[in-house]
């Protein structure tokens, strides 16, 4: 992707979603963090059907610690690797009590250090809970970036760099949620939507997917 286009590929990425957010549901900054940090390997559709029960009844690093690992894994138990995630999310309840005083914190470095919340995980809190330019990059934002040229890069770390060297600033706070709603719908892993694409002309995946009543 020229440089040229990045600013009308964004633009038009804002246009159709002026004021994208996550679609996992949360009401607190550390329901946003134990949401995310259960949604790796899982779909957002799932993790919310989960926590919708479990924030009902546990939505503190204190009250999870009450359920203790039994009483958690009964309600994430339909998420994948489950009982990992349920070990993590109550050792990261136990940090938060012990060095923040119950709160999430601010730092990446601070966030980062709590067991299931790796780079990606403490950049979405970074972004949507406290409005930081931070991006996070998932598969879906992962295979945009490569496959519009956006931002190619052989591993997460080095797409991440790229995007924000190359999103305009004005872009930033919102540019994940967009690559990620775009991936997710429109930019697919094993056929990208090409022909109801609104930025494909700016993007550099060749040959473009013809509809579907076009294929042979």
């Amino acid at each position: 992707m020229k440089d040229q286009d990045i600013e009308p590929f964004f633009a038009t990425l804002q246009a159709a979603n002026p004021s994208p957010v996550s679609e996992l549901e949360y009401s607190t900054v550390f329901e946003l963090l134990a949401a995310v940090l259960l949604s790796a390997q899982a779909t957002d559709a799932g993790v919310n059907k989960a926590t919708r029960r479990l924030f009902h009844v546990a939505n503190t690093p204190q009250a999870i610690l009450a359920l203790g690992q039994e009483g958690l894994e009964e309600y994430i138990k339909t998420i994948g690797l489950y009982r990992m995630k349920a070990k993590h999310l109550l050792e990261t309840c136990r940090i938060l009590m012990e060095r923040h005083g119950g709160r999430v914190p601010r730092k990446r470095e601070e966030l980062e250090a709590l067991p299931g919340v790796g780079r990606k995980t403490a950049n979405v809190v970074l972004n949507v809970a406290f409005g930081e330019e931070a991006m996070a990059v998932d598969t879906h934002v992962f295979r945009v970036s490569n496959r519009t040229g956006l931002a190619p890069g052989k591993d997460p770390v080095e797409v991440e760099r790229k995007l924000m060297q190359r999103v305009p600033k004005h872009y930033l706070v919102d540019a994940h949620h967009w690559l990620i709603l775009h991936g997710r719908y429109v930019c697919v892993a094993r056929l990208p939507k090409c022909w109801e694409c609104a930025v494909a002309r700016w993007c550099d995946y060749q040959p473009k997917t013809p509809p579907p009543a076009l294929r042979t």
